[in-house]
């Protein structure tokens, strides 16, 4: 008997006893853990930011469905969630009506069985979290900061709070560098070159890149550094006046007080994200799309084959840096129009 025909001889029999090849699958495989069994499992292997995005609905999962296997929850179990989520979401001036909410349920779902698929626990047709498309994302309300609202938000941070000094390096940082909370957060003493006017920025998605700072920064951050305790290479560079290092509640608080002071920060929802947005804007209008992309870091291969040539040096950053900040930079290029104009 050929192969061929073994096989149709087997899928026959398989048949008449109602059991599937999939069923016999399943069968080989260990029994399927419980949401709450496995939910440790998939939050210890995921990185600080899934855990601060997905946390809360994770947690939400667990108490819903923790005494059920993974392959006993059904896609409109979690549909239902989405649709929760989004009912549930605080109400804010800029908000999307819960969408974000309901992605994120989505995003957090597809994590877990995402794992699970990866550990052989289920097959990916198995999965109820991909059975459910995520809702399309709207573009983003950010736009980039005009010279007055960039000045009167420096303003406010230069002249209220309990650490004025703090304060106001953060916003040049992020001005200058148009870095992410998570760069700034990680800056360590030995990724801050104060003669080179350079920083070693570590940021999502595991990318480093050395950017270019104003010596006036590097000199100010530098000296906030060694005066609030930092010794050790490895010692955070941004702290508070009590030696601790900085955490993500200042950024919290800055922007709270702001907001208070200048209306349109709280209207409009205004974040460090939107300095990021501001400094691209510039760079990429005076420059141009390679250097924007350089400065902001991406290393993303989407859109066009092209982008793969599209690039971006130190020397061409060093060159946006001090054309818009008006301060000369080891590394610019002082024949640059902007700057010998």
């Amino acid at each position: 008997m050929s192969d061929i025909q073994t096989i149709a001889t087997a899928r026959q029999f398989l048949a008449q006893l109602g059991i599937t090849v999939a069923d016999l699958r399943k069968a080989e495989r260990p029994p399927v853990p419980t949401m709450a069994q496995y939910l440790p499992q998939v939050m210890a292997a995921a990185g600080p930011g899934a855990r601060r995005t997905y946390g809360s609905y994770w947690v939400r999962m667990a108490t819903l469905w923790g005494d059920r296997p993974l392959d006993a929850i059904a896609a409109t179990d979690i549909e239902a969630l989405k649709h929760e989520a989004a009912a549930m979401a605080l109400c804010r001036r800029n908000g999307r009506g819960g969408r974000h909410a309901g992605e994120h349920v989505i995003a957090a779902a597809r994590a877990i069985y995402n794992r699970a698929i990866a550990d052989g626990i289920i097959e990916r047709a198995e999965s109820p979290a991909h059975r459910i498309g995520k809702p399309r994302r709207l573009p983003s309300t950010r736009r980039a900061l005009t010279a007055s609202e960039l000045e009167q938000i420096n303003l406010v941070a230069h002249t209220s709070g309990n650490d004025v000094v703090l304060d106001a390096i953060l916003l040049r940082l992020h001005t200058e560098t148009a870095c992410r909370r998570g760069g700034a957060l990680g800056l360590r003493l030995m990724d801050l070159d104060r003669e080179n006017g350079l920083v070693q920025l570590r940021e999502k998605g595991g990318t480093l890149r050395c950017q270019p700072i104003t010596l006036d920064l590097a000199g100010s951050l530098a000296e906030l550094a060694h005066a609030r305790g930092a010794v050790h290479p490895t010692d955070a560079l941004l702290r508070y006046r009590n030696g601790a290092p900085l955490t993500s509640r200042r950024y919290d608080q800055l922007w709270r007080r702001i907001g208070q002071q200048l209306p349109w920060v709280a209207a409009q929802n205004i974040s460090t994200h939107w300095l990021r947005h501001t400094t691209l804007t510039w760079v990429e209008r005076h420059f141009n799309y390679g250097v924007a992309r350089a400065y902001a870091g991406h290393t993303d291969a989407k859109g066009a084959a092209t982008t793969t040539y599209i690039k971006g040096y130190l020397v061409e950053v060093a060159t946006a840096l001090s054309a818009m900040t008006g301060q000369p930079h080891p590394h610019a290029d002082p024949n640059h129009e902007l700057l010998a104009a």
